[in-house]
């Protein structure tokens, strides 16, 4: 079939707000469980490791070590059954997927630098954002000036 068509047709059963994370962040997970006639709903937190897919088939992975072991997850973005992703920390990383991470051991294994937010806006720079340059020009009142 065309995949113009294919994408029409499951544009119906997409998720209708777009889900903001990305690989290497920590997130918490909200999934609806259904035990009986009860459902509840249960977290899993831990790293993103991978996205993968496309349209419906779109899912994502998420590991965590739990009592030393470590567990992965894959979840399916446009489930019904997933309720909510929320991001705990934005990871900064410069790999599409986090495979490597299996093979560490300890703190090592859920270990992602976290990204720096940038500042935007017409605001004044943080005292740790000044320029060297800037800094360097004004000499301290107490320093004697050189001839």
């Amino acid at each position: 079939m065309n995949q113009a068509l294919l994408d029409k047709i499951e544009s119906s059963q997409l998720r209708k707000e777009a889900l903001k994370f990305s690989v290497g962040d920590s997130v918490r997970v909200h999934t609806k469980v259904v035990e009986g006639d009860k459902e509840r709903i249960q977290i899993f937190s831990g790293v993103v490791i991978g996205r993968r897919g496309h349209g419906v088939n779109e899912t994502f992975t998420v590991r965590r070590i739990s009592y030393g072991e470590g567990v992965e997850r894959v979840f399916p973005i446009h489930s019904n059954r997933v309720e909510k992703v929320e991001v705990e920390r934005q990871g900064s990383v410069r790999r599409a997927k986090l495979t490597y991470l299996r093979k560490r051991i300890g703190k090592g294994a859920v270990s992602v630098k976290e990204r720096e937010m940038r500042q935007t806006g017409g605001g004044t720079p943080a005292s740790s954002e000044v320029p060297v340059a800037a800094t360097a020009s004004a000499a301290p009142a107490s320093a004697p000036a050189a001839k």
